[in-house]
């Protein structure tokens, strides 16, 4: 049956009503929320308030900035615990698919996950026909260097320096995030069968250390390198040297000698490796980005505060003088 049509019968712009309906009208309700009339507050941006503003942020910033940085230009390899740290230059583990190259669950002890861990490992998920535990990048391009410090005596042997490797990783990786599989009667290698250890590794993962306590996925040196850096250059938790009392320095002074087991190139991606000896202090380790960002940011705000009111002042008598003239 033919209907004709009429733009009348269309209500803000709808389709046509059928004969004998009832008119639709989409209109919004007429309410301050659906309607755009709620209260708001926009701010005028005057010399008054702006300039203020400029060197309150300058003058805050500078002396905190100040402050940071000579914190941390203070801090001494001899006095308190002295951390180990080793440094890489020019890899990014910051890269999307490294980063997600991993399976959380897998890392958990989870024993479905551990013989058939997350397609996000891929390439480094299977080999020889066999899950690889840990998988993924992060875990195949583990830093595996070894170094050992000694102190070097006038003419005795060199004398070893302790190096605890136990209570580097954070408490939560340690005790939440990373756990070994279900099983505490049963050795690790027997909860670890049916795996292969990664392409890049010497040996499993369940013989990263003698002590079970720090073997397997609960390894502290793996947990530390599982926590990828958002930088390309950067350094991780090594090694603790302990203070063994008030009357004698960690480090005492006099000539070390680090022996270095190499097992990690980087020659691949033109990288370069260093260890680090430091302290702490109230905000870490040595590290004056922090500070210089805030002595920069204070100084760029004072100035652009400077400028602002010269030009202001000048603007504003130039106003005055033509007021005048008029």
């Amino acid at each position: 049956m033919a209907m004709n049509y009429n733009a009348k019968d269309e209500v803000d712009g709808g389709p046509p009503c059928a004969p004998g309906g009832t008119a639709k009208n989409r209109r919004p309700d007429n309410t301050a929320f659906k309607q755009q009339r709620l209260p708001a507050w926009q701010p005028i941006l005057t010399a008054g308030t702006v300039l203020p503003t400029f060197f309150i942020i300058g003058l805050i910033f500078i002396p905190i900035g100040i402050g940071i940085f000579v914190t941390s230009n203070n801090i001494r390899e001899i006095e308190g615990n002295v951390f180990m740290y080793y440094g890489l230059s020019n890899f990014y583990q910051n890269h999307r698919r490294y980063v997600k190259s991993r399976d959380d669950s897998q890392l958990n002890g989870d024993p479905s996950a551990l013989l058939n861990p997350s397609k996000e490992c891929e390439p480094y998920r299977r080999n020889e026909d066999k899950p690889i535990a840990p998988c993924g990048a992060i875990a195949n391009s583990m830093f595996n260097d070894t170094l050992d410090l000694f102190l070097v005596g006038n003419e005795s042997d060199p004398t070893p320096i302790p190096l605890k490797k136990k209570g580097i990783a954070w408490w939560t990786d340690k005790n939440v995030k990373f756990r070994n599989p279900p099983g505490a009667d049963i050795p690790l290698e027997e909860r670890f069968k049916g795996t292969t250890k990664p392409v890049n590794w010497v040996k499993p993962v369940y013989m990263l250390d003698p002590d079970e306590d720090n073997s397997g996925f609960i390894n502290e040196d793996f947990i530390v390198w599982m926590r990828t850096a958002a930088l390309p250059t950067f350094r991780k938790l090594y090694r603790l040297i302990e203070r063994k009392n008030d009357l004698h320095p960690t480090l005492p002074a006099g000539r070390y000698y680090l022996n270095i087991t190499y097992n990690y190139p980087v020659h691949s991606f033109d990288g370069r490796k260093r260890m680090i000896l430091s302290t702490i202090s109230w905000m870490g380790g040595k590290n004056p980005f922090l500070g210089i960002a805030y002595i920069a940011i204070g100084s760029i705000s004072f100035l652009l505060g400077v400028v602002l009111l010269v030009i202001n002042h000048k603007y504003r008598n130039s106003s005055n003088t033509a007021d005048i003239t008029i």
